[in-house]
């Protein structure tokens, strides 16, 4: 594990990393916090870089950069200079009123803040000259690669916090504490989850959907009973990515292997075109070999992420041409050259260009408005 010194160099190293520490340099009322300063005595590179103050949140942020967001109700501005990115955030101390709660936020001392934080790893301050102020014990768990909550009562003021536990003991490598594993199975068997509404659920979800390694953090959601229901398999998500173009949603896909139908996730505050994929995911029969013109006709009109877990299931070559090439297939000829040619309008003008693609497809006719023609008009 690095010193703070060290962190500091390593973080003025990265191309966000040094103007931060150029500007909150020589203050002693703003800190790199968190996950920032946790990934950075790891010798990691941090996504994001978060900066608390215990002075003037507004005044810091501006002088950052472009001040891009405001959420009053907690003291955090979401900065941007340039390609970079900034968190600044008040010191706060935080009350719950009742359990799942949102909580009720006040200005207070470091000391506090870092004392608010849902474990000890992440409850860590570093100035831009090195100095650490950690909650205590914080260094110690980081050393022995614990996760470990600042109270008790932790995961039932802020069940979201449980989703945080397995996001990071993958991500991380870390394994919570034993009274912390034992406080997390208690909150989840107590109905912790019940009082946390569907949309910041989801919203955990999704994060856990998009970690280097989403069927681990799925696979561990799931022993701690976070989630239920789902069939994961490694070899099928990993196919499914492999066919994904790029238009498609990785976090949609993984689930999509996973799910039993699209209203599994409606208890985590999916859209319902969100839940239509997932349900397109689960119920599309797996992709077989065949014509292309067949396969066309079989998944035109599709959701990508559904042909992608379609093709994992069944022949995954034929689901990638199919979502490669054959579904941008379309004849050069439209409607308009069919009426000019003499074709009645109606159903026979679609008819017609769909015999065209399909000929297209399968190697029968050339690309290009002669023989596309000649083929739409031949009886």
């Amino acid at each position: 594990m690095l010193t703070g010194s060290e962190a500091v160099e390593a973080l003025r190293r990265l191309p966000c990393g040094r103007p931060l520490l150029e500007r909150i340099a020589g203050r002693d009322d703003a800190w790199v916090v968190g996950g920032a300063v946790r990934d950075a005595l790891l010798g990691r590179d941090p996504a994001e870089l978060d900066v608390v103050t215990t002075g003037d949140a507004a005044a810091l942020a501006g002088a950052l950069g472009e001040v891009v967001a405001v959420h009053e109700r907690f003291g955090t501005f979401e900065v941007r200079a340039g390609a970079c990115t900034y968190d600044v955030v008040r010191a706060r101390s935080e009350t719950y009123p009742h359990p799942g709660a949102l909580p009720e936020v006040h200005p207070a001392g470091l000391e506090e803040d870092l004392a608010r934080r849902d474990f000890t790893v992440n409850a860590i301050a570093l100035s831009a000259s090195g100095e650490l102020r950690c909650f205590p014990g914080a260094l110690e768990d980081l050393e022995a690669g614990l996760l470990r909550v600042l109270h008790e009562r932790s995961f039932i003021d802020d069940p979201t916090r449980l989703w945080r536990l397995v996001r990071y003991a993958i991500r991380l490598g870390f394994r919570p504490e034993l009274e912390t594993d034992r406080l997390a199975r208690e909150a989840v068997a107590s109905g912790a989850l019940r009082t946390v509404s569907a949309d910041r659920l989801g919203n955990e979800l999704r994060l856990a959907l998009t970690e280097p390694r989403p069927l681990e953090v799925l696979h561990a959601a799931q022993n701690l009973g976070l989630v239920s229901g789902l069939d994961l398999d490694p070899h099928r998500v990993q196919a499914a990515l492999t066919i994904l173009p790029p238009d498609g949603r990785r976090d949609l896909t993984v689930l999509g292997t996973a799910v039993p139908d699209g209203e599994w996730a409606a208890a985590f505050g999916f859209t319902p075109a969100e839940r239509k994929v997932l349900d397109r995911c689960a119920k599309l029969e797996p992709v077989a070999a065949a014509r292309p013109s067949k396969v066309a006709a079989a998944l035109d009109g599709e959701p990508v992420e559904a042909v992608a877990v379609a093709g994992a299931r069944g022949d995954a070559a034929t689901a990638w041409q199919y979502l490669q090439q054959w579904r941008h297939v379309r004849p050069t000829i439209d409607g308009n050259d069919l009426l000019l040619a003499g074709v009645p309008s109606g159903p026979e003008v679609g008819r017609r260009l769909a015999k065209v693609r399909a000929m297209l497809l399968d190697g029968e006719i050339e690309a290009g408005r002669e023989a596309e023609l000649a083929a739409a008009l031949a009886d």
